[in-house]
């Protein structure tokens, strides 16, 4: 997996599901499951996530004033997570992503040096879902993410300076409309 670009590929188009999705999608848990592997023997305690679902939300979509993806991760790694997340303060993050067809697939790794831990995440979300999240983005020149259980429960939340590490090509998809296009 790829840290991070802003090159222009494969915007917008509709994803049939096929096998190049799913391989992606592997991919990306086995980039997570080696770094975290690395981390590791770097001495850091390291909690690992897989996102059911992960939602690129905007403003209007939510209770409050956070948007950006939004990580529903299951019951089995909801304790974990919430034990490290209070534990820790994670002033530091690290994104890497790899964009297949219409799919954004992502590992965020938050790092607080005091408490020794890292906490990973792997999700993916549609680019031709994300428009709303990236102008406000934008517009905010911040993002959120936010982890989650299936019921809604909060988990615990973070704030990134760094929004454009979230969306490829940002500035183009926040310019998108439902069907794919841009303005």
């Amino acid at each position: 997996m790829t840290d991070v670009g802003n090159g222009n590929d494969s915007r917008g188009q509709r994803t049939p599901g096929g096998a190049a999705v799913k391989e992606a999608w592997q991919r990306t848990l086995e980039d997570m499951d080696a770094l975290a592997a690395e981390r590791e023997q770097q001495g850091w305690d390291v909690v690992i996530a897989r996102a059911g679902n992960t939602a690129p939300t905007a403003p209007a979509e939510r209770d409050d004033d956070r948007f950006g993806p939004s990580f529903v991760v299951p019951n089995n790694d909801a304790e974990e997570f919430a034990e490290a997340f209070e534990r820790g303060d994670y002033p530091l993050y690290e994104v890497y992503r790899e964009t297949v067809e219409d799919n954004v697939f992502l590992v965020v790794e938050y790092r607080d040096p005091d408490a020794e831990t890292v906490i990973m995440i792997a999700g993916q979300y549609r680019l031709r879902d994300a428009p709303g999240m990236a102008q406000a983005a934008i517009d905010e020149d911040v993002i959120y993410t936010r982890v989650r259980t299936l019921d809604g429960t909060v988990l615990g939340s973070f704030k990134h300076d760094d929004y454009e590490k979230f969306v490829p090509d940002i500035e183009r998809v926040a310019n998108w409309h439902g069907d794919g296009t841009e303005d």
